[in-house]
């Protein structure tokens, strides 16, 4: 690469919203970003998403990652192959459409393994049209860390700057309750530590989210905090790292605002997304961190109901994408820290 770094940007589902939010992104922030994008589906998707969003843009279609000079004006993409000048409907369950979502995202993990570009953006896909498609993948992550040799890999919400990790996944909130344990507290804390270093953070302070009501009031609103968290967080802070709690949900996302954290852990999926959400939904970008590659992305579907109108709001893949050029720095610390 020469220049500044370039990111592999890919639209997701290509009848979804994500082509849309893709060239509107890329026509705004022109050459103005500390990044480059280099959108990674088949021209005709982001022609026809450009035409739908009335943009006066063109679409130089590239074979190589050997980059030409950049031109104010021009979404550069690398062509895919998969789709060719076929229009798919909008909005839309299509293998097609899958298979194309799939391609992207192995050519820019490529990418990104190579060296070829700093990191990946990802746009929404649709996880029915993947599997249709012959995807044996739940998502993104899986599919990433299948493409990347990744054992393990957490997200890492940023909003404004501040971190939100997560000690369970998607599962239900009695799963998660189950899952709940010393050693898998101990080791999700230990998780995002590591990341917070890993993004610059060189002295990271992390917070360790309630469960219950008050923060269980010393078992008489539950006993995982006495019984699980306590302990964890002690064991983890006798190794001389700054991390406190369990504090309660109610207030430790307003304290992580305020400043007195860098990061916080949040128990379940809807505990720490409602948070971030809330407060800047458009702001709130997902990082997936334990990838020994830098991806950012969008944290939000593909919105058939309105793909192919032009009216979607951009803002979350502006977000993912600006966070992109930001972390890009940190791509030799990402591969040093996570590298199979």
């Amino acid at each position: 690469m020469s220049g500044r770094p370039a990111l592999a940007v890919t639209v997701g589902d290509p009848v979804g919203i994500g082509p849309e939010i893709t060239v509107r992104t890329l026509a705004e922030v022109g050459t103005a970003a500390s990044a480059r994008g280099v959108v990674v589906a088949d021209p005709a998707v982001l022609r026809r998403a450009a035409e739908v969003c009335g943009l006066d843009v063109q679409v130089r279609a590239l074979d190589s990652w050997d980059l030409p000079e950049e031109r104010e004006g021009v979404i550069d993409c690398f062509d895919i192959g998969e789709l060719g000048e076929t229009d798919l409907a909008w909005g839309t369950v299509d293998k097609r459409a899958g298979a194309a979502a799939v391609r992207a995202i192995e050519v820019a993990a490529r990418a990104a393994v190579d060296r070829r570009v700093a990191g990946i953006v990802t746009g929404p896909i649709n996880k029915e049209a993947i599997w249709a498609a012959g995807s044996r993948h739940l998502g993104h992550t899986e599919m990433l860390g299948a493409l990347t040799g990744a054992t393990r890999q957490n997200t890492m919400f940023v909003v404004r700057g501040k971190k939100i990790f997560f000690a369970t996944r998607h599962v239900s909130l009695r799963t998660a309750l189950d899952q709940v344990g010393v050693d898998q507290q101990a080791a999700a804390i230990e998780e995002a530590l590591t990341a917070l270093r890993v993004f610059g953070h060189d002295e990271p302070r992390l917070a360790v989210a309630a469960i219950n009501p008050h923060g269980g009031e010393n078992g008489a609103f539950g006993t995982e905090e006495t019984d699980h968290l306590v302990p964890a967080v002690e064991r983890v802070r006798a190794s001389g790292a700054d991390v406190v709690g369990p504090v309660p949900a109610d207030s430790v996302f307003h304290q992580l605002l305020q400043g007195r954290y860098d990061g916080v852990l949040s128990q379940y999926h809807d505990q720490g997304h409602i948070a971030a959400k809330t407060f800047d939904f458009d702001g709130t970008i997902s990082v997936t961190v334990g990838l020994p590659i830098l991806r950012t992305s969008v944290d939000h579907g593909t919105a058939f109901d309105i793909a192919g109108t032009g009216a979607a709001d951009p803002g979350t893949m502006r977000s993912a994408f600006l966070h992109g050029c930001e972390f890009s720095h940190f791509a030799d610390r990402i591969r040093a820290e996570y590298d199979a």
